[in-house]
């Protein structure tokens, strides 16, 4: 394993999978270093190092570049509202199938299932699902209930994530509101 600056370089997933075993109930984070493939160095890839993430309820983040052979990626334990991507969810799947999934992970799982984050990825992902609060407000705005369906599919799910994404019903009012404003101008989501 190299170490630099707190950004960890695995050598392999078994590498990887001691380490979550470790420190996974401890570590508040870990930036792993990924070799571009160009560079023909050796190493964890990212789905092996997103795999095993999962079974221990940790997640992936944030991915700097450090330079032009290298990029960082943050992984750290999944909080409670965390977002759930349908392909994490399958990978989940196979992981159970396959008995790798740990207690902790699992937790995980059923956490998400029983605060309803699992099903919330299936409406996130789906290209006609609105959320409601959203429909709600486009039908009071007919100026932005036009620009809104004539947005490309792209520009259509920024918003749909966008509202989705928010974790208090008040931040999800507040980008309503917001969506409805920029959509009256014919202006598209600018996400920061």
């Amino acid at each position: 394993m190299i170490e630099a600056a707190g950004r960890r370089h695995m050598q392999d997933r078994e590498q990887w999978r001691r380490w979550l075993a470790a420190n996974h109930a401890t570590a508040q984070e870990i930036w792993l270093i990924f070799y571009k493939k160009h560079t023909g160095e050796p190493g964890l890839t990212y789905v092996e190092a997103v795999e095993e993430a999962l079974c221990f309820g940790w997640i992936d983040g944030i991915l700097k570049r450090i330079d032009d052979r290298k990029h960082t990626v943050r992984f750290s334990p999944r909080r409670r509202n965390s977002i759930w991507s349908e392909q994490n969810k399958k990978r989940v799947g196979r992981l159970i199938r396959e008995g790798r999934m740990t207690e902790a992970g699992l937790a995980k799982v059923r956490e998400a299932k029983g605060n309803g984050q699992w099903a919330k990825a299936a409406q996130r992902e789906d290209p006609a699902f609105v959320p409601p609060e959203l429909t709600a407000a486009l039908a009071e705005n007919g100026t932005a209930r036009d620009h809104f369906e004539k947005l490309a599919p792209f520009y259509r799910r920024q918003f749909i994530y966008w509202i989705g994404s928010a974790k208090q019903d008040e931040t999800r009012h507040k980008r309503v509101a917001e969506a409805v404003r920029l959509l009256a101008s014919n202006q598209r989501l600018g996400i920061p």
